[in-house]
């Protein structure tokens, strides 16, 4: 591994994964439950749950990537503006397929992808915070979203079976796993031969302030967890995946403009895809 790596336990990072988990669950309860933004009024400015986020989640949704029609397709509540990417824009998704989205939030990439695989499809959305879940529960209806449907989980332990679904896809939530490579091995387990990984998300192109790795509003905000590319390739390899590919993107991670230190100095969204083999 690079010298940028994140290990798995969250030393590098002074914070053990129960502190991890218990820092992105405290943040996004609280984003579940006020829609206008996960943060409130003394945010972390460079987050994904920053300013920009907060105050308008449309524009912040078109900034990294959405179509004005992806914004207004979908009922108000579910697009949190928390996303640094938009993954159903690679996921080239296919009526019929079965859609699984890790970290799901208040379902908007989930609510797109059901548009795409139609009715004879289906879209599995796995969060680990309660609130969130009922959220998205309640966002459905809104949505008449028939084939959608939200389950409680931790990306690492997925509540699916093996090989049920077609396409994974997330958007900037593996880095907030203190154990990516058991993410990456969930998803290899879930998809059937010959699915696709097209997951949205920021990586470490620097070094990462050691205050910023230790501070758990940090990494809940997207920003300590993120990885070198390097590593993420390894990771998935190692999984069984093939056709791996990372492209970065040099803009903003998150979209908007932050009054913060400049996160491009060491992070960057990107996509990031891949292929479990077909037998």
């Amino acid at each position: 591994m690079s010298e940028n790596a994140q290990t798995t336990d969250g030393d590098d990072r002074g914070l053990d994964a129960a502190e991890q988990r218990a820092a992105v669950r405290e943040r996004y309860a609280d984003a579940a439950t006020d829609v206008a933004g996960c943060c409130g009024d003394d945010a972390d400015p460079g987050s994904c749950c920053g300013d920009a986020a907060a105050s308008d989640p449309e524009q912040s949704a078109l900034d990294v990537g959405y179509s004005d029609e992806d914004v207004e397709v979908v009922e108000p509540g579910a697009n949190l503006g928390l996303g640094c990417g938009n993954p159903t824009a690679i996921a080239a998704l296919d009526e019929g397929e079965t859609v699984l989205d890790l970290g799901s939030g208040g379902g908007f990439d989930c609510f797109l992808a059901a548009r795409q695989v139609g009715p004879s499809g289906r879209v599995v959305g796995v969060d680990m915070t309660p609130e969130m879940v009922e959220t998205a529960r309640e966002n459905a209806a809104d949505n008449d979203a028939g084939n959608v449907e939200f389950r409680l989980g931790e990306i690492e332990h997925l509540p699916v079976a093996d090989e049920s679904v077609d396409v994974v896809i997330s958007n900037c939530v593996v880095n907030l796993s203190p154990d990516k490579p058991q993410v990456f091995g969930e998803a290899f387990r879930a998809l059937r031969a010959g699915g696709r990984l097209a997951v949205s998300d920021v990586v470490a192109t620097g070094e990462i302030p050691p205050a910023r790795r230790a501070d758990p509003d940090s990494l809940s905000a997207c920003v300590s967890g993120a990885s070198p590319i390097a590593d993420l390739e390894t990771m998935l390899s190692d999984a069984g995946f093939v056709d791996v590919s990372i492209e970065r993107d040099d803009g903003e991670p998150f979209g908007g403009d932050h009054d913060h230190e400049h996160l491009t100095d060491y992070l960057a969204a990107a996509t990031i895809e891949a292929a479990k083999p077909a037998e």
